[in-house]
């Protein structure tokens, strides 16, 4: 069951005009943001299914770019997001692609700068509510909607068990975890969606474990 309330349903406050092309793209766009950790130099947008359809007319191009300056869904600046990006010297790019998607509300964003890349693959499901399902090829599930730890780790025994008891120590409830590897004994990816607020303290806690990589925060 995605939705739990009728405000689901009828989608966020947003800049229109829809919640799905609109607000859930400026929220994949948003989500890619956060993750990035700062205001891409560049990015390459992929359409799939009815986003490369309609993209154009339902102004998702503006709303994910939006996203990736930094708007939420009811930020009066959305429509004027491309004006703005060109301003502050983003590069971006569209292109409608023909493959057959996971799900019709398809973007596949690829950002980066002089530091660094990040690409993800994110739907957008109805009423403004989204799904992260691919982050550097590492397949996952991330609704965005809640605080979340991304944990790059090394594929070894024991590192799940040692993040978990870190989070219970802290009192931190997980709703939702999953792990996504490329191959067996190499790197690895924990997504866990949780119910409280995470603090430093623990992100530096959980950085220090044996096997971890990298730490990365998503806050609602």
């Amino acid at each position: 069951m995605k939705y739990k309330s009728v405000f689901d349903i009828i989608g966020p406050v947003m800049v229109g005009p829809s919640s799905s092309h609109t607000a859930g793209a400026a929220r994949i766009g948003l989500v890619a943001r956060k993750l990035f950790g700062r205001q891409p130099e560049w990015a390459r947008i992929s359409f799939y299914g009815s986003f490369a359809e309609t993209y154009r007319g339902h102004g998702t191009d503006v709303a994910i770019v939006a996203g990736l300056l930094g708007f939420d869904t009811f930020d009066d600046r959305i429509p004027d997001a491309l004006a703005i990006a060109q301003a502050a010297g983003m590069d971006v790019s569209f292109s409608a692609e023909e493959a057959i998607p996971h799900h019709p509300n398809t973007a596949r964003v690829r950002i980066g700068d002089g530091k660094g890349e990040l690409e993800l693959v994110g739907v957008s499901i109805g009423g403004g509510k989204i799904e992260i399902i691919e982050l550097n090829g590492f397949e996952l599930k991330l609704s965005g909607h809640h605080p979340a730890l991304l944990i790059m780790h090394n594929d070894r025994y024991g590192t799940i068990g040692a993040v978990a008891s870190a989070l219970a120590k802290h009192a931190i409830n997980i709703g939702h975890m999953e792990v996504s590897r490329k191959e067996k004994g190499k790197e690895a990816l924990m997504t866990i969606e949780v119910d409280q607020p995470l603090t430093d303290e623990l992100l530096q806690e959980l950085e220090q474990l044996p096997n971890i990589i990298q730490v990365t925060k998503l806050v609602d």
